[in-house]
């Protein structure tokens, strides 16, 4: 079995992978686009275009964005001692740099990371996440969010959604581009139309299937990482039942910044079972728990 540092190395290599494919993945609908459509290379260009400029977008301005659908601002430690004490000691003990603490108004309990590197990193919880946890609690959940930093974890979610969402663009783009060809269709060219539709319909579903695999897969490590990180398992484990226990939905949560969070902002009370798994952002909290509590 791997121990926590060889996981770190091992979804840091599958991460480049899974970046390095959905680049190409990007040019290769650009390129079936541009057959269909009879672009020459006009579609590849585009769709090189957005993949990089989204990618840039995301690794340099991700955070920003992230915190600002949040409605997140930031604190000092004459304002949040509790909180930014916590980020500061358990900063310390993971040996890199304190990162901007954010306050969002939400009443839901929950947090997140984001940020392209450790260097540049924040982290955002919300009202209700403060009112709900006591001191060990809440440093359960900002070892689970230091975790992901470390782990370049934020980066990743960041540049995945926004690649995830190029493609999805390219996939409408072609879908209503479909409507604007006349009948005059050269020979063959009604197969790349036919597998462009195809997969116009079913590449943002698997793009999303990857994404939502990332997430759960790294939310586990996050959760064992902290238990190391506070030497108290029990603090996290005791959060994410207040967490699970929440019925106040998070309004400025959406699906392209729900991965970003601790728990799943939309439905953190359901028991999600069978095939409905792939489309959860977040594994099910009673099985975080169980291994947890594996660690105690």
């Amino acid at each position: 079995m791997l121990n926590v540092y060889e996981q770190v190395s091992r979804n840091k290599r599958r991460s480049a992978i899974i970046i390095a494919f959905f680049i190409v993945f990007v040019i290769g609908v650009g390129g079936i686009i541009s057959q269909a459509l009879d672009w020459g290379w006009g579609g590849v260009i585009l769709a090189l275009i957005l993949a990089s400029g989204g990618s840039l977008l995301s690794y340099f301005g991700g955070d920003k964005i992230v915190l600002a659908m949040a409605g997140a601002h930031s604190v000092s430690k004459e304002k949040e001692f509790t909180l930014y004490t916590v980020v500061e000691n358990l900063s310390l003990a993971s040996r890199i740099p304190t990162p901007q603490v954010y306050v969002s108004s939400e009443m839901a309990p929950n947090a997140f990371a984001c940020g392209r590197n450790p260097q540049h990193a924040s982290i955002c919880v919300t009202r209700g996440l403060l009112n709900t946890l006591n001191r060990t609690e809440l440093e359960g959940v900002i070892g689970h969010e230091i975790s992901h930093i470390k782990n370049f974890d934020t980066r990743l979610f960041a540049i995945v959604s926004i690649l995830i969402g190029t493609i999805s663009i390219l996939a409408n783009f072609l879908t209503r581009s479909l409507y604007w060809r006349d009948n005059d269709r050269k020979q063959g060219r009604g197969v790349f139309l036919a597998v462009g539709l195809i997969l116009s319909i079913f590449s943002p579903l698997v793009g999303q299937l990857i994404q939502l695999a990332i997430s759960r897969r790294r939310e586990f490590l996050a959760d064992a990482s902290s238990a190391m990180l506070t030497r108290q398992p029990q603090g996290l484990i005791n959060a994410l039942k207040k967490i699970f226990q929440n019925t106040i939905p998070l309004r400025s949560a959406n699906s392209a910044t729900a991965h970003f969070y601790i728990a799943n902002p939309f439905n953190t009370k359901d028991t999600v079972r069978g095939i409905t798994k792939l489309f959860n952002t977040h594994p099910p909290i009673e099985d975080r728990v169980k291994e947890l509590e594996k660690m105690m």
